[in-house]
């Protein structure tokens, strides 16, 4: 009986035999993989966002005549040829001896490609937790932003570099389940090549950064020209293997509007990596993440702060002052005035810059990182070191890798003269800076531990401190300054005679310092080593040159007194200031330890009082003081 041309399994062994069914296979597995490929590459080649769309079009339509294609032609060794038809097909059969089947070409490219397509969509057929691969041990994701890149060709915005870096920073900080690494470190870590530029950030590169960092994921983005628009791209990519598993790509018309692109960007990372509804309040997490809507506040805020970081701090409150005048919101430009007041002893002027802070938070949502900065300032202004110390250890908390939360946290225990809590903090800075492999951004990192080292009697740790900061910060006088005291401790007069004059030559030479001020500050250097004859003529040969300086009087007043050399020549000294400053706290503090040391506690007590109700901001000397005066009163009653 013969068999109909449509019977069905007629028709399936005739795509058979014209390999239909196999042309179907690769093309459906080829097709696959090039539309992964093609999703995977249009981000970081900067491919209009269109591209898949139209890869799947052309896909789409190539189909049909790949099918067609197959029904009636044949590649064979010989070259391409038409199917015969299955009569023909079936008369040259007839007779010929079977053979055992060959291995094809095709065969071990449909192997190929199907071996392909199990690599491809078995993460989507069956996805691994990626974020719980990484987290860290506390539960957090830890998360290192890398600064963008401005390929624009156009400097305006290489601004934007850092500020679209640190807007990402601020807000995803407020995350409970992330730890993000701060601004500081990731550019400590960059700063260790000094001709390092942005351009030269690459993935492999900013993978290497994280991983010093511990952080497990990173941010990786650039700023492009898109016709007449600007276009963020951002990737989402694991620290170990450089993987990108999350792409971002949003646009806007000019500058004045990237703030708001940047904080809708904010928003989609933090609800990519918290796993949470994408309908969160976006008016919201704007007042969060933002620290200005201006651009060009922002741009003053960046000249404030290089200003800053260099120590030039009546210039960086003249940038800072421009960016307030333009928004007044702003929290960056508010902190940095009252950090920056504060550096020059203008304590006063420091407060009302960090009650405006207080304002603003009680009238603008802040970040967890902005909370605690808030709370640090004003117990700097208005409580003590201890409160201070709360706040610092919770923002360690946040982050395990700030620096600058070590160095301040052990500052702090040095005021409170509390060197076997102060050297671990300070040290641990320096072991984070050690770690990335870059020097502190700060000479203080080494001072502040010496200082440390040299009041716990650790000589022998504090030499080999200044030795690796000298190649760190060559010449740096701060650095200078304290070899000389410990030469001097050592018994070693030569060489501390070579610090000594390779730092009056520094200050005077390279930052202008008068006659008047160097002898002040040889006097102060002698004085803490304890060589007060030394200290005493330089005091003298200070105020030959300016008789009515009061820095000067109280200066020498106070060695006099405190080390117990002449406290009737201490007392006339400081008298004297008075005369000239009566309400200065400090020359008022030094006149009632004197008065202490001769004995004459209450009315050393009243002036001790005195000073501690005028001063600016806590004095822990002061505070001390009044103790040991009451204390010795107390006893004499009983």
């Amino acid at each position: 009986m013969t068999h109909k041309p449509d019977n069905p399994t007629t028709f399936w062994q005739e795509l058979k035999r014209r390999k239909v069914v196999r042309v179907i296979a690769l093309y459906a597995a080829a097709a696959y993989v090039i539309i992964e490929l093609s999703n995977n590459v249009v981000q970081p080649l900067n491919l209009p966002e269109w591209t898949p769309t139209l890869i799947i079009v052309l896909i789409v339509i190539g189909f049909p005549f790949a099918v067609i294609f197959s029904w009636i032609f044949d590649v064979t060794p010989e070259g391409i040829k038409k199917t015969a038809s299955a009569k023909v097909a079936g008369q040259k059969k007839t007779g010929s001896i079977p053979r055992k089947r060959k291995l094809r070409v095709s065969d071990a490219l449909i192997a190929g490609l199907v071996i392909l397509v199990v690599i491809l969509a078995y993460p989507k057929v069956f996805p691994k937790d990626r974020m719980d691969q990484m987290k860290a041990a506390d539960g957090k994701i830890t998360l290192a932003v890398m600064p963008f890149q401005n390929m624009t060709n156009d400097t305006l915005w290489d601004v934007w570099e850092l500020g679209i870096q640190n807007e990402l920073i601020v807000y995803l900080s407020n995350s409970p389940i992330l730890s993000v690494r701060q601004l500081e470190s990731v550019s400590s870590i960059m700063q260790l090549t000094a001709d390092f530029q942005y351009t030269a950030l690459t993935p492999s590169v900013a993978s290497s950064i994280s991983q010093k960092l511990n952080a497990n994921v990173f941010i990786f983005g650039n700023i492009i020209e898109a016709g007449e628009k600007i276009r963020l791209n951002a990737q989402l990519m694991d620290a170990k293997t450089e993987e990108i598993f999350q792409s971002f790509q949003l646009e806007c018309k000019s500058e004045e509007g990237l703030l708001d692109v940047v904080d809708s960007l904010s928003l989609l990372v933090s609800n990519f990596l918290e796993v949470s509804s994408i309908d969160r309040d976006l008016t919201h997490a704007k007042t969060v993440s933002s620290t200005t809507k201006s651009p060009q506040a922002y741009r003053y805020w960046v000249h404030g702060w290089n200003a800053f970081v260099k120590r030039d701090f009546p210039g960086a409150c003249g940038w800072l002052l421009q960016s307030f005048e333009i928004d007044s919101s702003y929290f960056g430009a508010l902190w940095l005035l009252s950090m920056a007041y504060l550096n020059q002893g203008m304590y006063e002027e420091g407060k009302k810059w960090c009650l405006k802070i207080q304002d603003l938070k009680d009238h603008l949502p802040l970040s967890m990182k902005q909370e605690l900065l808030t709370k640090w300032t004003y117990s700097l202004y208005f409580e003590t070191p201890k409160e201070g110390i709360k706040w610092l250890r919770q923002a360690i908390e946040l982050d395990d890798q700030s620096t600058g939360s070590y160095f301040l946290l052990g500052v702090s225990y040095i005021e409170l003269l509390q060197y076997h809590y102060a050297i671990p903090a300070l040290e641990k800075a320096l072991e984070i800076y050690q770690n990335w492999d870059t020097k502190p951004m700060w000479v203080y990192n080494y001072t502040d531990l010496g200082y440390a080292y040299h009041q716990t009697g650790q000589y022998k740790k504090e030499k080999q401190l200044y030795r690796k900061a000298i190649v760190d910060f060559p010449n740096d006088p701060a650095i200078l300054y304290q070899q000389a005291i410990l030469a001097l401790t050592e018994g070693d007069s030569i060489v501390a005679e070579g610090f000594i004059h390779d730092y009056t030559t520094i200050q005077s030479d390279v930052y202008g310092w008068s006659e008047i001020r160097i002898h002040n500050a040889l006097g102060r250097l002698f004085s803490e080593a304890k060589y007060f004859v030394q200290a005493e003529k330089e005091f003298r040969k200070a105020l030959t040159l300016a008789p009515e300086n009061t820095t000067i009087l109280n200066s020498l007043a106070w060695m006099l007194i405190d080390h117990d050399i002449d406290l009737n020549e201490g007392l006339k000294l400081i008298d004297h200031a008075l005369e000239i400053d009566p309400a200065n706290y400090s020359y008022l503090d030094t006149k009632g330890w004197g008065l202490y040391k001769q004995g004459k506690y209450n009315e050393a007590l009243k002036i001790l009082q005195k000073a501690w109700e005028l001063r600016p901001v806590y004095d822990h000397d002061v505070y001390m003081h009044i103790q040991e005066a009451e204390q010795t009163l107390a006893s004499q009653d009983h």
